[in-house]
């Protein structure tokens, strides 16, 4: 059973995810970042929900310290009114998040597709299908068997959601992808509205994959339509 932590300062919405999601999950509770920071090293965690404005240690903070060291999804909750955390969130690692009021129904929605995604990569080999194991492009090198991306050699930390646009893009390289296809391909949910998720997620893989993220020669912008991969040209 995946172990799910959930930290916010409101214990009324700790147990109230707490009682949605204690079914299939395992539940760890905070109501402070330092608590939760605590919990984090004394446990395996599979995923954790974390509010922003929490006491003592924000939920920024701690994500800070959790990417240091581990690579499990995190949901962010945050209030309509805290826009830019919530994009500074998903720039300092967040896979996804929620807006304060939530419906419980959709936290435990894109609870379950978080973990989905993670842990298809741990199909057993019976139920996958024969595939390549790398996929190379330029200096960039997918391992599919690892999860892992290499950029001239060396290895790049990704979030399961970074690892799962490139992978998707890596895969049909010149092809355009729209923010529709991109977020149903790799949230496994259907696309309702705009927002800036997803440019936030595709603006962190350039810092990590292009010379000048400025001007990037892979994972390019097409105006109007969305984004596509190519090897850079050689001159």
């Amino acid at each position: 059973m995946f172990t799910i932590l959930i930290a916010d300062d409101e214990l009324e919405i700790v147990e109230l995810l707490q009682l949605y999601l204690e079914k299939d999950y395992h539940i760890l509770k905070a109501t402070n970042g330092m608590d939760a920071l605590h919990i984090i090293g004394e446990h395996t965690i599979d995923l954790a929900i974390l509010d922003i404005m929490m006491p003592g240690m924000d939920g920024l903070q701690l994500l800070k310290s959790i990417r240091r060291a581990y690579h499990f999804p995190v949901l962010f909750l945050s209030a309509k009114s805290q826009h830019h955390d919530k994009i500074l969130g998903l720039e300092l690692g967040a896979d996804d998040y929620i807006s304060k009021p939530f419906n419980p129904l959709e936290v435990v929605a894109r609870v379950n597709a978080l973990l989905r995604r993670v842990h298809h990569f741990d199909v057993s080999p019976v139920e996958k299908e024969p595939a390549v194991e790398k996929i190379v492009l330029g200096a960039l090198t997918l391992d599919l068997s690892e999860c892992v991306l290499y950029v001239s050699g060396e290895p790049v930390v990704l979030t399961s959601t970074e690892y799962k646009i490139l992978k998707l893009m890596m895969e049909e390289p010149g092809r355009v992808f729209t923010r529709k296809r991109i977020y149903e391909a790799v949230w496994e949910d259907f696309y309702m509205y705009e927002d800036n998720s997803i440019m936030v997620h595709i603006s962190n893989i350039r810092e990590k994959i292009e010379l000048d993220s400025k001007k990037p020669e892979y994972l390019k912008t097409i105006r109007g339509l969305g984004y596509k991969i190519n090897a850079p040209v050689e001159n």
